[in-house]
């Protein structure tokens, strides 16, 4: 992934521990304007490991989804800025400053957030992206060249509390309802979340994990409608699963249409259409949600002219197993299933 841009601040409290402070790096206020080319630090191997280690740790991240808010209370100047230094008429160092003070302000209260803050505008393939992540230095120990154990301090990669994601080349494309902006939305975080929000001036789009959820439901519905026999069933639920975890590492949006062509290679557009046709809500593009994800996974088995095949979320709610005399309670009984039952009688 080769970077354009980078650049790394440092935010710290203040001694009363009443306020961030920002400290620049060294040089960044005294550089000219020269729009979005290869800064010194784009042919610096060191920097490249860097990003690329924030990049993925940030891909495996829970993450929210949206867009720049056009007007209103939400709207923000980063959009502004963006747009400034992309024509040239702020340099990266100029823009990263602006957002790092911007940062500092909007976070004053979250002294927890010191660190390093790395800028990075970076390009993979025909889409270019800017990373905005907030990383904290540990303590560790190292070997000097006598081999001698030694202090080493060393950034913390792996362990991102607050960091935001633009797709540069979406929101230049205009798409409409596109979900270009993304950011980390811990549990634990929802303050650093709300602040993120405000300090990109965005307003929140698609629900990544209830768009999953109801990815997968739609999944399962279409694999009872279409009957698929156990087989089929297992190789096509690793599929859709296979193909949300590439995206989930490439930190993209699993797309409707895509992923039909891939569950139904002879019928391509099946899946796509029974999702469109039973008016399941879901957004063309999805962000995958690895917690989601985690959890999915279809339980089958046959044995004595019985097949049973049904999905692990559905296990202590709709459908119970008792171990004990080794049984499989089902309390919701599918209605194809159930018509047949009752013509039975």
């Amino acid at each position: 992934m080769p970077l354009l841009q980078s650049i790394v601040h440092r935010l710290d409290p203040t001694l009363d521990g009443e306020r961030l402070t920002l400290t620049a790096a060294p040089g960044s206020s005294e550089l000219q304007s020269s729009g979005p080319q290869p800064s010194e630090t784009g042919d610096d191997p060191v920097m490249s490991s860097l990003v690329g280690a924030l990049n993925d740790t940030y891909n495996t991240k829970p993450k929210g989804w949206g867009r720049f808010a056009e007007e209103g209370e939400q709207a923000g100047p980063l959009a502004m800025w963006l747009r400034d230094y992309l024509a040239g008429d702020k340099s990266f160092a100029e823009f990263s400053i602006a957002l790092a003070e911007r940062l500092a302000k909007q976070l004053q209260e979250q002294l927890s957030v010191s660190g390093y803050l790395v800028t990075s505008h970076q390009r993979q393939g025909d889409t270019e992206t800017l990373l905005v992540a907030l990383v904290h230095q540990r303590e560790g120990i190292g070997i000097n060249s006598e081999h001698h154990a030694v202090p080493a301090a060393q950034l913390n990669t792996s362990q991102l509390t607050l960091a935001a994601r633009i797709n540069l080349t979406q929101w230049q494309s205009d798409a409409p309802n596109a979900q270009y902006v993304s950011f980390l939305k811990d549990r634990g975080g929802k303050k650093l979340a709300e602040g993120l929000i405000t300090l990109l001036g965005m307003e929140e789009g698609v629900d990544a994990p209830a768009e999953t959820r109801t990815l997968l439901k739609a999944f399962s519905d279409y694999v009872e409608k279409e009957d698929f026999d156990d087989e089929v069933s297992r190789e096509k639920t690793d599929t859709l699963v296979d193909y949300a975890n590439e995206q989930l590492r490439r930190g993209e949006p699993m797309t409707l249409e895509e992923l039909s062509g891939l569950v139904n290679e002879q019928q391509p557009k099946a899946f796509y259409e029974h999702i469109r046709n039973a008016d399941y809500g879901l957004s063309p593009e999805i962000p995958p949600d690895k917690r989601t994800l985690s959890q999915f996974r279809r339980f089958t088995g046959r044995s004595g002219g019985v097949s049973i095949s049904f999905d692990s979320h559905l296990l202590g709610s709709s459908i119970e197993y008792d171990a004990a005399q080794d049984r499989l309670i089902i309390k919701q009984v599918p209605k194809q299933l159930k018509e047949q039952l009752t013509k039975q009688d």
